[in-house]
């Protein structure tokens, strides 16, 4: 299974073709709009098998999946944490799409969101086949000193439930070290971070491959590059969540 994770810095449906091309069986997607009160037909018609959820019908977050994939929403309650999508894929893929915001929050911003989501439903990733994927809006090399809520603590939290970054994995860097960005702020190739991650349970773990676009391609359309992760899924795994 190929998974792409893309902020697309919006007007999504002017930019289907560049994502198309990747031919991804499920697209977790940032800033994209909502097809259900978007007015473009081509959006519509590709978007026929989505998930959605966000605060502007022109901004949110969606899970997208080719014909025959299922997806199917879980009941997990984020309150006023922004923005996190709990699905089932294909009837037996734990997946927590991802793009933390803001949220009007004076304290827990951006990973401080996925830190307070996490104290309430780690369990959804507790599983044999599982994926937290997305824009996380953060790195290692901004952890402050006093802070229990930093993106290493965050770390933390995804390895107690068996997950592991991917990308680190498979290239053997540390956190807050990495040598491909995900990320350029302004578009600017000078100003690069890498903030967007794919995190898999073990069993994924050991077979997946991830790839990151290239900014001669990419700068053009958002200032994030897709990431791009291929997984061997098991299809007698059970999930043990059920949807809503």
């Amino acid at each position: 299974m190929r998974i792409v994770s893309w902020n697309c810095n919006g007007a999504f449906r002017k930019k289907l073709g560049t994502l198309i091309a990747l031919d991804a069986d499920v697209c977790v997607i940032q800033e994209c709009e909502d097809p259900a009160r978007c007015e473009d037909p081509e959006y519509k018609a590709w978007a026929s098998n989505f998930l959605w959820v966000g605060t502007n019908k022109n901004r949110g977050l969606g899970v997208f999946a080719k014909q025959g994939i299922s997806l199917e929403q879980v009941g997990l309650d984020s309150g006023p944490l922004e923005l996190f999508l709990p699905c089932i894929v294909a009837g037996n893929i734990s997946l927590l799409a991802v793009w933390t915001r803001q949220a009007n929050s004076p304290t827990f911003r951006y990973i401080g969101q996925l830190w307070k989501y996490l104290q309430q439903h780690r369990e959804f990733l507790r599983h044999e086949q599982a994926v937290c994927i997305g824009d996380l809006n953060s790195n290692a090399c901004w952890d402050v000193w006093d802070r229990w809520w930093n993106h290493s603590d965050v770390l933390k939290e995804l390895q107690d439930v068996g997950l592991e970054s991917v990308y680190h994995f498979a290239r053997a860097e540390a956190q807050g070290q990495e040598s491909r960005p995900t990320f350029f702020m302004h578009r600017q190739p000078e100003k690069p971070y890498h903030i967007d991650y794919a995190f898999l349970s073990q069993a994924l773990l050991r077979d997946a491959a991830v790839e990151i676009g290239e900014p001669n391609e990419w700068l053009e359309y958002s200032d994030h590059m897709p990431l791009i992760v291929r997984i061997m899924a098991n299809s007698n795994v059970i999930p043990i969540f059920k949807s809503i």
